[in-house]
């Protein structure tokens, strides 16, 4: 659960980026209708580890060979489960650009077991599940993920699932401040 005190390392601006640092984080702001998105000008403060991971980052999503639609149910399962409002706030937003509708939304944090839900998408929030709370899949459950995903996406799913969740615990442990206000 993400806790609602101060910042442990503020975003930073222009000196604490660095040029090109701070010229992404302005463009993925604007692009976000934010003064600020804080992950990024917090992250950017590590300058050269920040440029890796986002390009990493933009190889999962939305780089990567699931659909778009499919990589924000699983970042949404992600975000619910571990409790991550940071990551809820934007991708909430980010769902609803690629067809996400609030039943849809509704079915994903209800979780694999909610009705109305694809067999594809029940294995995907299944995976998301084990991959969160048990750090692995069993056979089963590769098994039902493997019947309607390719290999390649079933290992970008686990990558997705573990950025996601570094995410998560790094947006907690540093205590980001959200970029939304309720």
């Amino acid at each position: 659960m993400e806790r609602m005190t101060d910042a442990r390392v503020a975003p930073g601006g222009f000196s604490d980026l660095g040029p090109i640092n701070w010229l992404v984080c302005r463009v993925i702001a604007r692009v976000a209708g934010i003064r600020d998105a804080h992950l990024f000008s917090t992250l950017g403060r590590q300058r050269r580890l920040f440029r890796a991971w986002m390009l990493f980052a933009s190889r999962l999503m939305p780089g990567g060979t699931l659909g778009r639609h499919e990589s924000e149910l699983v970042i949404l399962r992600v975000a619910r489960v571990r409790q991550c409002q940071y990551e809820l706030d934007h991708h909430v937003r980010l769902a609803r650009r690629v067809g996400v509708t609030d039943e849809v939304l509704a079915r994903v944090f209800a979780g694999p077991a909610a009705s109305g839900l694809s067999d594809g998408h029940r294995a995907l929030l299944s995976a998301v599940d084990s991959l969160v709370h048990h750090k692995d899949l069993d056979d089963d459950a590769w098994a039902a993920l493997r019947a309607h995903y390719s290999e390649r996406q079933a290992i970008e799913l686990c990558l997705l699932v573990g950025h996601y969740e570094m995410l998560a615990t790094t947006i907690s442990a540093l205590r980001i401040p959200r970029d939304f206000a309720d």
